[in-house]
């Protein structure tokens, strides 16, 4: 197994939580939420403890997969495999932000993570306790039948999340034009972490915000987002919030039986009787207007 990157980080990140924090409270404290933090480092650390089982059986699948089913042989010791892998990793993320957005059934352990109000480092660390479970590893798995080694993918999973921490934030504005061409910024992802309708199921991206270009998803950060969901949880227990939506799912598969595909596989606010809309048509009828 390779080194866990994450847990390396971990200092890092408590520091600069702190410091951003100290910052926010002082300067602009509607921006920040004491109990909203808190909460997010609680579910932090619930994925790391969770990661140490879930993503050990991610590593196993990866490596029966590269061991009985890889094409090529990737020299890992090649700069030039490295430059492949950044971009494999980076493309299968998006592809996999991206449904996680639109499946309801990947959307029930992402939701965690857009389930603050709030926009700063320590919303970044607000991570699933559920996502491998979920099997979403399912879009990483052409990458050890192509001929990447397992470590090398399990490394460049920790590279992209490390990425995305520091652009969990409101203090950096908008960044030199070329690299917020090419690469994902706060100013691009705090879009994403958007509830208005217009930024909703925008810019996926992990590192390189040309996947959203190249397939559609991108959007321009306008205006100042309104962070959250279309309905948010109302609560900092972190039990609750990790997983509220599938319980939610639940009891929709058990009041509307007959529905049960759509309410675990379709897009997030799917409602049999329209009492809901999804992110589509709300789009469409702000479109309309």
């Amino acid at each position: 197994m390779p080194p866990n990157l994450i847990l390396y980080a971990v200092p890092f990140f408590a520091i600069s939580i702190l410091v951003e924090g100290i910052f926010l409270y002082r300067e602009q404290r509607e921006r920040i939420d004491i109990k909203d933090s808190f909460t997010s480092v609680a579910l932090g650390f619930g994925n790391l403890f969770s990661g140490l089982i879930t993503k050990t059986i991610m590593a196993v699948i990866f490596w029966y997969l590269y061991d009985n089913f890889h094409i090529f042989t990737l020299d890992g010791s090649a700069w030039w495999m490295w430059v492949l892998a950044f971009f494999a990793d980076d493309f299968s993320y998006y592809w996999f932000h991206r449904e996680a957005h639109l499946i309801r059934y990947f959307w029930a352990s992402h939701k965690v993570h857009h389930s603050s109000e709030k926009y700063n480092l320590a919303t970044a660390v607000r991570q699933t306790w559920t996502g491998n479970i979920t099997f979403s590893y399912i879009f990483y798995l052409w990458m050890p039948i192509i001929g990447f080694h397992p470590i090398v993918i399990l490394v460049m999973q920790q590279v992209s999340l490390l990425y995305q921490y520091w652009i969990h934030t409101e203090t950096i504005g908008k960044m030199w034009r070329p690299f917020e061409y090419i690469f994902n910024t706060p100013s691009h992802h705090r879009a994403h972490h958007g509830s208005d309708v217009k930024y909703l199921d925008k810019n996926y991206a992990g590192i390189m915000i040309i996947w959203d270009r190249m397939f559609g998803t991108f959007i321009e950060e306008t205006d100042r987002p309104t962070y959250g969901l279309v309905e948010n949880v109302n609560t900092n227990n972190p039990v609750k919030i990790a997983f509220g939506e599938w319980i939610d799912i639940g009891k929709d598969v058990i009041s509307n039986p007959k529905h049960s595909l759509n309410y675990i596989f379709g897009r997030p606010g799917w409602s049999h009787d329209g009492s809901r809309k999804t992110a589509r048509e709300m789009q469409s009828e702000l479109n309309q207007q």
